[in-house]
């Protein structure tokens, strides 16, 4: 049986470009962002992103990796030596289910004051049981708690996303 396909490559990347474009109006006057995306897909997400905001904008953009132990989240971890106080950051993740992953990502990013933090995801499914808003979506879903969503990487580029 074929997968469910809820997103295209070309759709993923029109959603994308969308949440961009969203990027720059928000934060009009702004001339930097961090981008950091959590490990694996999301940060494909994050850098796909950047790709963009780079071609439609003149913003400097520094990309960081969030490494996250999904078994264990509060080991979280970020590469060190990196500036944020006063600057806005974006914390991008590929699917949003409960919400849990996306709130421990935030936070080795707090001791370091940023300006503001932003979430962005790909997909977002509508059972977080966690206190987080996610500022950017591509697509919002109902689907059953059996139903899963997986946002589907070739070769370090966006495929699509699909229900299973």
């Amino acid at each position: 049986m074929g997968k469910k396909y809820i997103l295209t490559p070309e759709k993923a990347m029109m959603k994308l470009k969308r949440m961009a474009f969203e990027i720059l109006e928000r934060n009009n006057g702004s001339t930097a962002v961090s981008i950091a995306g959590i490990k694996e897909n999301g940060y494909v997400v994050a850098q796909e992103l950047k790709a963009i905001l780079s071609e439609i904008s003149s913003l400097q953009i520094d990309l960081i990796e969030i490494q996250i132990d999904k078994s264990n989240p509060i080991n979280c971890s970020i590469s060190n030596g990196i500036a944020l106080k006063d600057k806005i950051l974006i914390v991008v993740d590929d699917v949003v289910n409960s919400g849990k992953t996306l709130l421990y990502a935030i936070l080795p990013f707090l001791p370091l004051s940023p300006k503001q933090i932003q979430t962005l995801t790909l997909v977002e499914r509508s059972y977080k049981v966690f206190p987080v808003h996610v500022d950017y979506v591509g697509i919002s879903l109902a689907t059953t708690l059996q139903e899963n969503i997986f946002v589907e990487v070739v070769d370090g580029k966006l495929a699509g996303a699909y229900v299973a």
